[in-house]
């Protein structure tokens, strides 16, 4: 165990209109060994169009399944971010999420508390993030699939947060999936976190900060949608690799930046260091 593969988040190629499929090849042929596909509810026009990444729970799981099989890759978890704090918009998406996990054959489903609903308390908001774990690691534990918790928004924005959701429902089926590049822009020491987590360490967001974007907005956001290239920023990779070898269980380093050209450059810096 503790052993670390490189894998391309496909919000890479959501610049470049193009569909699912199209970013999975890109993954094979840059030479990542793993994906990580996004999942929405419903459908909407720009996916089925064509140009845009996301897959629709309403989609047949195996569509995901085989196209990683023709491309030689594996799928690392499920991107399903959404509010834990609103069960009426969570609940059913991340369980759905889940048994669509376990199908196409993706270990770890990612979420976060995301954005709180405006008329609620906080301890409103933890009583409701409970409920909404619950249920949802009652349908993962029977699937063997991980529920991966991110730092995102504004409960999680620093290590006690996150812990404090993570500690609201004991079960097996509960990791952490860290990212570097939101702990770091929340401004913490994204190190020290690793190391508090890398023992309940199930996925990692290999999120790098350019040093423009670190001047900008650390300390002023709880996270952004990518970052840029693994190497290109402000992220000490050799120390994040370290820390994450002393994890009880394999991880994928899942790549979370803005295009295919950054994506490639990731994988490379990466590889050099591994």
């Amino acid at each position: 165990m503790g052993n670390i593969y490189l894998g391309m988040n496909l919000e890479a190629t959501r610049t470049h209109d193009k569909p699912f499929e199209w970013g999975v090849e890109k993954a094979a042929e840059l030479g990542f060994e793993y994906i990580e596909p996004m999942v929405h509810w419903g459908r909407e026009l720009m996916s089925e169009a064509g140009y845009y990444h996301t897959v629709s729970l309403w989609d047949d799981p195996y569509r995901i399944r085989q196209a990683a099989e023709k491309a030689g890759v594996k799928i690392s978890g499920l991107q399903a971010h959404g509010p834990l704090g609103r069960p009426d918009v969570h609940g059913d998406y991340l369980k759905q999420a889940i048994r669509f996990a376990a199908e196409c054959g993706a270990p770890v489903v990612n979420t976060d508390e995301g954005i709180k609903a405006p008329w609620t308390t906080e301890e409103e908001d933890f009583v409701l993030m409970r409920y909404t774990l619950y249920e949802a690691a009652q349908v993962a534990e029977r699937r063997g699939v991980m529920i991966g918790l991110e730092c995102h928004a504004q409960y999680s924005k620093t290590p006690d947060g996150l812990e404090r959701i993570y500690n609201l429902v004991d079960s097996p089926a509960i990791g952490i999936n860290l990212d570097t590049g939101n702990a770091y822009l929340a401004g913490q020491d994204p190190y020290g976190w690793l190391e508090r987590v890398v023992d309940r360490l199930v996925h990692l967001h290999a999120k790098d900060i350019s040093i423009q974007h670190s001047e900008a907005e650390r300390g002023k956001v709880t996270g952004t949608p990518v970052g840029c290239a693994c190497g290109d920023g402000v992220l000490d990779w050799g120390r994040i690799i370290e820390i994450c070898r002393r994890a009880p269980r394999d991880i994928v380093f899942s790549v979370e930046c803005g295009s295919i050209e950054h994506a490639d450059r990731s994988l490379k810096h990466l590889r050099s260091l591994l």
